[in-house]
């Protein structure tokens, strides 16, 4: 099937779960149905496609820090879906071979959520048939600021010194610490815009947006944003002058 499609499967796809709440609108349903959907019948489908293709990372942003301003009901409803999705589709996803991970600030959720979030990082944390990791609480440039001060904390009590801090010392304070830069962003819902997802990790990803919102975002249309990253020239800043003059 990959081979048909063109397939050249990244060894990281991130994506920006953007659309559930105009899913919603669209039939008339409350904002959280729509969060239900994305996280009930669209996030599984996209992981077992991953498996299949060899895929080995995969991150979905569920939950950005900007979103801790919306209204209560909301706020209220997709508690409770983190809560059901923890017990049933992570629980099933383990048993797949899947490693669970979590980038963000998770301490801002409710405790109950905490736990079962660090209970289900220890239990996933030996399955290696691909790593999925959900943004929850995430900001890029939190998690910048996050990472300088744990880099500042261990130079000022002599775990690092100052000389050795370069680029690959800062990663390993990110929260990705161990994940390889993603290759391929994928961003539903029509928006053309990172919005601070993973900036560090993102400068040479490759970028593709959907206007399908992303409860409409099946397996298919997985396939068809890998397709286009299958057909890009991946060139890492190494661009040679001989191609630099053919665009002038």
């Amino acid at each position: 099937m990959a081979n048909k499609l063109h397939i050249k499967a990244p060894q990281h796809v991130a994506i920006i779960m953007d659309g559930n709440r105009r899913w919603a609108a669209k039939r008339g349903l409350g904002a959280v149905d729509g969060h239900r959907v994305a996280a009930e019948k669209t996030i599984e489908p996209i992981v077992e496609r991953a498996i299949t293709l060899g895929i080995k990372y995969l991150t979905f942003w569920a939950f950005s820090s900007e979103n801790r301003d919306r209204d209560k009901v909301e706020l209220s409803g997709l508690f409770k879906i983190f809560r059901e999705a923890l017990k049933t589709q992570v629980r099933r996803l383990s048993k797949k071979g899947v490693r669970i991970r979590m980038i963000g600030d998770v301490s801002w959720f409710p405790l109950d959520i905490v736990k079962r979030v660090r209970e289900m990082v220890t239990l996933t944390k030996d399955n290696d048939t691909i790593t999925v990791s959900f943004a929850l609480n995430y900001g890029g440039r939190n998690e910048i600021l996050r990472a300088v001060k744990k880099l500042i904390k261990e130079v000022e009590v002599g775990r690092v010194s100052i000389e050795r801090v370069d680029e690959a010392e800062f990663s390993r304070h990110l929260d990705t610490i161990g994940i390889p830069d993603p290759d391929l962003i994928i961003r539903t819902g029509g928006e053309m815009r990172l919005s601070g997802y993973l900036p560090w990790q993102a400068v040479y990803a490759e970028l593709y947006f959907t206007e399908v919102l992303f409860p409409d975002f099946s397996p298919k249309e997985f396939d068809k944003a890998l397709e286009d990253f299958s057909k890009r020239d991946r060139r890492f800043g190494k661009g040679s002058f001989k191609d630099y003059i053919k665009t002038i």
